[in-house]
């Protein structure tokens, strides 16, 4: 006997009023966009079309259709293992991030490449750069310790017209360092943004992993299952997520002329406390935190600043 039929919300309400993923994924459209997905969407226990969101490739699939259904995308790829981040979540990261400047510009967001923005740790798939431009069509720089993941990112941009001229990929040859030479002397930048390693080790990763697949099947899970990929460097570091933060906003001070808003991406409102010690040590003169949610996944923005914006 199949369970009763899930009623769905027509909209996604956590999601950000501009984000274009708030309805339900309508995959016949997608399909069309991109064939390949095709042996992938099956209907659910619940009646519903859907992919099998435990399928690294299933995800991969999904994301390269919606990159080229909605951004007009027409290769993206990353080499096996690799981050792949779901879009939605990464889209709404950037729409409230336009919210920043545009709160002190009578609500009018800023668009065109003369906005340059700073990703710190843009990784092979280089979402964020991709969504920010075709969203705002806004510049971009992208740092990166690993050099493979550079080359990846950078054949996305060359391999998509739309891109050419407005994204450049720095590599980061020092891993103990953030801003630091990567933010070059007499550049500005209007907005940076980062999504940090999460966690402090690989054992940590393997367990929330496992935690996470066993309350969704309802099944106990002995191995981690990665749908979403990750290498190392992308999902764990030392003193994980919150540290991390707190590297960056010491680092951040020296650069305070230099950038407009500073902010990351903070999964666990536990860590909060700690970062806004170390803001308070830093001397921020302004400080926002920005909730987000999607499905039952919360998270928060943490934005900073240290020069009053006209």
């Amino acid at each position: 006997m199949l369970p009763p039929k899930k009623v769905h919300p027509q909209v996604k309400l956590g999601l950000h009023p501009a984000n274009k993923h708030r309805e339900r994924y309508d995959f016949r459209a997608l399909v069309q966009t991109s064939p390949e997905l095709a042996p992938f969407v099956k209907m659910n226990p619940y009646g519903d079309e859907s992919v099998d969101f435990f399928d690294p490739k299933a995800v991969k699939l999904l994301n390269k259709a919606l990159l080229k259904h909605f951004y007009g995308i027409n290769y993206w790829d990353i080499p096996e293992g690799y981050l792949c981040p779901p879009i939605p979540g990464r889209a709404d990261y950037l729409h409230h991030l336009a919210d920043l400047p545009a709160s002190g510009k009578m609500g009018i967001v800023p668009a065109g490449n003369s906005i340059r923005c700073l990703d710190i740790g843009t990784g092979a798939n280089c979402i964020y750069p991709i969504l920010g431009n075709r969203l705002y069509g806004w510049s971009f720089v992208g740092t990166e310790i690993d050099p493979k993941a550079k080359e990846n990112a950078e054949e996305i941009i060359s391999k998509n017209p739309c891109l050419a001229g407005e994204i450049e990929i720095r590599l980061q040859k020092k891993s103990g360092d953030i801003f630091k030479n990567m933010i070059l002397a007499g550049e500005y930048f209007d907005l940076t943004l980062c999504n940090p390693p999460f966690y402090s080790s690989a054992e940590e990763a393997g367990s929330e992993s496992r935690r996470k697949t066993s309350n969704l099947n309802g099944k106990r899970i002995s191995k981690p299952v990665l749908n979403f990929g990750g290498i190392s460097n992308e999902l764990w570091g030392e003193g994980g997520e919150e540290k991390f933060i707190q590297r960056m906003i010491a680092e951040s001070r020296q650069f305070s002329i230099q950038c407009g808003w500073f902010s990351a991406l903070v999964s666990k409102s536990a860590h909060l406390p700690g970062i806004y010690h170390s803001l308070k040590q830093a001397d921020a003169s302004e400080i926002r935190t920005i909730e987000m949610s999607q499905g039952n996944k919360i998270s928060r923005i943490i934005a900073w600043k240290f020069i009053s914006q006209s």
